[in-house]
């Protein structure tokens, strides 16, 4: 038989995807069919029609009345309503048919009504002995419904309204039947129905009455013939001691748990051994070591021989165990614990995994996933096996377990140790360096679930990290883990290409940090260009805007002048000027970040004209938004020193009030308009109503001008010492000088910084020098914490006492913007200090086009180049 031809071949497959398009076809049709035959007819929607005169209430009887199932389901889900709008006639006419309704009932109004009782209950509509009467029979009546889920619903909703009835009523219409309800001759249903209420009405009685009343039926229960009855009642213990107090729980509850700790059921012992944990603290010394304790020893001897569940249960609480049980312990018992441990920790992975997934067998699949649970339960309990080891013996006891929890094969166990590293770090304290590595492994572990858990507490271990856990230090201990940056820009990298955006938003939040721990020149070269790209180029605008926001902060803590002037030229260039409107619209979100941690002098000079041009811009988008940051714009101004600028702002406004042709700009820049002008403007002086935002603002001016105080005396050091200082050197500097950011925000008294308006000049002399840069030393080694936590608490709107003199150079309309002033220099040009350049050139960008209309054509982020004119303004005077 020859084979078919390829001409044949193409022939066959053609008719054979003919006839499978017919037989989608006909699928379609018979898909069809039921929907057509759906439809109701005439009569019915005649049956399922209501008067619309009705009221609530008459509308709402009638549907129980003579309506389907699913209108009286509507009635019943709509109850609450009804009791808040009419309380009583409710009661006298919908809930007698309610009533009637559920004998009947299906699952779905069964559910509907219980949870409609209880927001009734909660939403207080009617009194409590109301309530009781009118709903509390109904909700008994329904507790053995043959339906499970429908018998735990009405349950929930009881055991939420014995939390409000008076004790006559609990003991008339709950306990009291409840001694019947409790009796071997009942259902299991009913005698577990009974326990969990037994457990909850020990919070209202008095011990004496739990003594005479309920304790009897406890007992009775804790020895029921089912095991199911007993491991139900035997997790209401803990609530029933509770109750009871601890005299009564040694001589009653205590013994009941030894027994069920051995009995037959491995469900009624477990359920034993996990109350006893939980009361561990109600039990003194003696109870502890002579009763509990051999019970907990042979529980976990037996624990590998039994099932699977009873090692997750036992995993679970065995931090709890230890703590409870720590001072009890023999030397042999505690390690003998230790060793349990240990081996719950790598349980499971001693087997081979080479074998292939689709030929294991189900059970054995099934005790993995039940092995993986156990690890993931050790990585949650193991900063309490450090306390149980203590710290100092973290190294020769725990760390080769910490390794392989942070190594292991499966994503949970690795994501629930991430999530406790923080905990685990300041545990370790001074031995914090013991796990660096770990550190750099979770990560660049593959999972960004794992990365996720870890960065929620990543500027806080890298804290401790960099001061080894000590609250002074003299060098940072991150230096000796060259690993973390490249690890930090891989996690970062793995969080862009995945599509978890809100991962890659919080981690660049988190990096904010980052000058906390590692020097100014590798966050430059390795991070702030990252960020750049990402605001450039990133679709999520979460992302772009966290960015934004931590490359603010990297050029807030920048120690070079040179890179803070490429970094705002940057942004200048490619964001305010970009051709893309969408950056231009990233720009104005700079802006606001830059306004919030900077102060007001530093936009005002840098940000300020780039900002306000922006209201030439062709697209409406960027027009409007700039129109919304304009009162914040504004809030940086002092008078009368930035006269010159608010006019500027004003010129601007009133172009657009003029020339805008966009209806919604329009309306937005009249309404930006008024906001303006009931805007109260800050004085050079300082003023009472804006006292604290003044001052705010001036301590993070001289923050500014004291980074740049420390650059300039840095280089004239080292030209007093005619050498250049090597790598290690620079290093060692940039630590004594608080790794580049430990700038606090609250200035020690001593430090002597030139104030504008002060007239005193400081002197150039060595001597002076020097102790200005140990003063410069000295302030930079306090805490950056407080000051880091003080960026999110600053207002938009900060106001200064302090600023600076902008001049701007005349330039044409092709050169580039100017960026090469040597300071930041005051407004006040007599008191600016003689080490630094008086002839500063800032940047000043304009439109010059001034046109305002909006080709509606420009959809996408990319439009036409725009040129940009550079106006000139003159320094105030």
């Amino acid at each position: 038989m020859h084979p078919p031809s390829p001409a044949a071949a193409a022939m066959d497959f053609s008719q054979n995807s003919l006839f499978g398009y017919m037989e989608d076809l006909q699928e379609l049709t018979i898909i069809e069919r039921p929907v057509r035959r759906s439809l109701k007819t005439p009569e019915e929607i005649e049956r399922l029609t209501v008067d619309e005169d009705l009221s609530d209430i008459e509308r709402a009887v009638y549907l129980l009345s003579a309506g389907q199932d699913i209108q009286g389901t509507s009635v019943v889900a709509n109850l609450p309503f009804l009791m808040r709008q009419n309380p009583a006639e409710t009661l006298r006419r919908v809930l007698p048919k309610v009533r009637e309704a559920l004998h009947v009932a299906g699952v779905e109004m069964q559910l509907t009504a219980a949870v409609s009782f209880l927001t009734i209950l909660q939403d207080e509509s009617v009194s409590v002995h109301t309530y009781a009467h009118s709903f509390l029979q109904v909700i008994l009546l329904h507790l053995e419904h043959r339906d499970a889920g429908v018998s735990n619903a009405w349950l929930e909703t009881l055991l939420s309204v014995i939390e409000v009835l008076p004790k006559d009523t609990l003991r008339h219409e709950i306990l009291n039947p409840l001694v019947s309800k409790a009796q071997l001759s009942q259902t299991v249903q009913s005698r577990l129905v009974s326990c969990k209420i037994l457990g909850k009405l020990t919070n209202k009685f008095d011990a004496l009455a739990i003594k005479r009343e309920i304790l009897p039926l406890v007992k009775s229960l804790c020895q029921d013939v089912e095991y199911e009855v007993r491991s139900c009642m035997c997790r209401q213990l803990e609530n029933i001691a509770q109750g009871i107090g601890t005299e009564l729980t040694k001589s009653v509850v205590l013994p009941e748990l030894i027994e069920l700790s051995r009995d037959e059921g491995s469900s009624v012992r477990l359920a034993a051994f996990e109350t006893l944990v939980n009361l561990l603290d109600i039990f003194d010394t003696d109870d502890r070591s002579q009763t509990i304790l051999p019970v907990v020893k042979s529980f976990c001897e037996k624990s590998f021989k039994a099932d699977e569940s009873i090692l997750i249960s036992l995993s679970f609480h065995l931090g709890k165990l230890c703590h409870g049980l720590y001072g009890i312990f023999t030397p042999d018992q505690h390690l003998r614990f230790l060793e349990f441990y240990k081996k719950l920790c790598t349980l499971g992975l001693q087997q081979e995994n080479g074998h292939n997934e689709n030929q294991i067998p189900p059970q054995i699949l099934e005790q993995e996933k039940k092995y993986i649970s156990v690890r993931k339960n050790c990585a949650y309990n193991f900063p309490a096996m450090i306390v149980f080891v203590d710290p100092k013996n973290f190294h020769m006891e725990l760390y080769s377990t910490f390794f392989c929890l942070c190594h292991d094969p499966e994503v949970p166990v690795r994501y629930t140790i991430a999530i406790c590293f923080y905990e685990v770090s300041k545990l370790l304290n001074s031995g914090v360096y013991l796990i660096h590595k770990e550190l750099i492994t979770l990560l660049q572990d593959e999972s960004l679930e794992v990365l996720d858990a870890l960065i929620d507490h990543l500027p806080e271990i890298l804290e401790l990290m960099s001061t080894g856990g000590e609250t002074s230090v003299q060098e940072n201990k991150l230096s000796s883990l060259p690993d973390l940056v490249p690890a930090l820009t891989a996690a970062e990298q793995r969080a862009a290409a995945s599509l978890k955006w809100r991962t890659h938003e919080k981690l660049l939040q988190k990096y904010a940090c980052l000058p906390q721990v590692i020097s100014s020149d590798q966050i430059y070269y390795r991070f702030l260009q990252r960020m750049f790209t990402i605001m450039m180029t990133n679709n999520v605008l979460p992302v772009q805007k966290a960015a934004s926001r931590t490359l603010c902060i990297f050029l807030r803590y920048n120690r070079k002048q040179e890179q803070r002037h490429e970094v705002i030229q940057k942004l200048i260039e490619q964001l305010g000027q970009g051709k893309s409107y969408w950056n231009r619209l990233r720009f104005l979100d700079t802006c606001e970040f830059i306004i919030e941690i900077f102060s007001k002098s530093f936009f005002c000079k840098y940000f300020f004209l780039p900002a306000i041009e922006l209201t030439h811009d062709p697209v409406a988008n960027v027009r409007m938004k700039l129109c919304y940051l304009l009162p914040k714009v504004k809030s940086t101004l002092k008078i009368p020193a930035d006269k010159h600028l608010l006019q500027q702002l004003e010129m601007c406004v009133r172009k657009l009030l003029c020339q805008e042709k966009d209806k919604d700009v329009l309306a937005i820049v009249k309404r930006t308009v008024l906001e303006l002008d009931r805007m109260e403007m800050s004085m050079d002086a300082f003023q009472k109503k804006f006292y604290e935002k003044d001052l705010l603002d001036q301590e993070k001016e001289r923050e500014e001008l004291l980074l740049l105080e420390m650059e300039q005396l840095e280089k004239e050091k080292q030209q007093n010492d005619g050498r250049p200082m090597s790598d290690k050197t620079f290093e060692k500097k940039q630590f004594v000088l608080g790794r580049d950011s430990k700038t606090p925000t609250s200035l020690p008294k001593n430090i002597a910084i030139s104030v504008p308006g002060s007239s005193a000049t400081p002197s150039t002399s060595k001597e002076i020098k020097k102790s200005k840069l140990i003063r410069s030393q000295s302030f930079n080694n306090q805490a950056f914490h407080a000051k880091y936590g003080n960026l999110d608490k600053c207002t938009t709107s900060k106001s200064s006492t302090a600023a600076y003199t902008p001049s701007v150079s005349g330039l044409s309309k092709t050169s580039m913007i100017s960026l090469t002033d040597d300071s930041f220099r005051t407004r006040n040009t007599n008191s600016a200090p003689s080490s630094f350049s008086s002839n500063t050139s800032l940047p000043s960008t304009s439109r010059g086009t001034g046109n305002s209309v909006d080709p509606k054509s420009s959809g996408s982020k990319d439009t036409q180049p725009r040129k940009a004119t550079l106006k000139s303004r003159k320094s105030n005077p």
